[in-house]
């Protein structure tokens, strides 16, 4: 397989790992939303009504909003790399290491919502994004 190829896996299956996100908070928002009878009014100020939901039926939410937030420098990274034909095995494990701790951070947000345990494992992912990020810069720059 090529290794560019074997680059941009990682990066599609946490695009994958975000669509199943999207589904999820939505699977459990529209229910509870409807059980609440809750009617959306637009002048509401921005995030007072979903505040009202419950926390476990919020978590998904949060998460799928964190996904929109630091993963796109991952996906900037791995296109630069693969751009710059810096497509090594560091760099494949990092991806692919860096995507395990988003979908970990996923679960422990969207089930237990432990913050301490979910800051160490965002900690944690900035390791391998710190190395892509490294690594990006030295191709381009050398």
């Amino acid at each position: 397989m090529e290794v560019n190829v074997q680059l941009m896996q990682p990066l599609v299956v946490l695009v994958v790992w975000s669509a199943f996100m999207w589904l999820w908070m939505y699977a459990t928002r529209l229910p509870a939303i409807a059980a609440m009878k809750l009617e959306m009014d637009p002048e509401a100020p921005a995030g007072l009504q979903m505040s009202q939901l419950p926390a476990k039926v919020r978590w998904k939410a949060d998460n799928y909003n964190h996904l929109m937030e630091q993963p796109t420098v991952f996906y900037a990274i791995v296109l630069s790399l693969a751009f710059l034909g810096a497509s090594s095995e560091v760099n494949i494990y990092a991806a692919w290491i860096y995507v395990a701790l988003r979908v970990v951070h996923s679960l422990l947000q969207a089930l237990l919502n432990k913050i301490e345990l979910r800051f160490a494992v965002f900690f944690l992912s900035n390791i391998p994004l710190g190395i892509l990020t490294f690594n990006a810069a030295s191709a381009a720059f050398s």
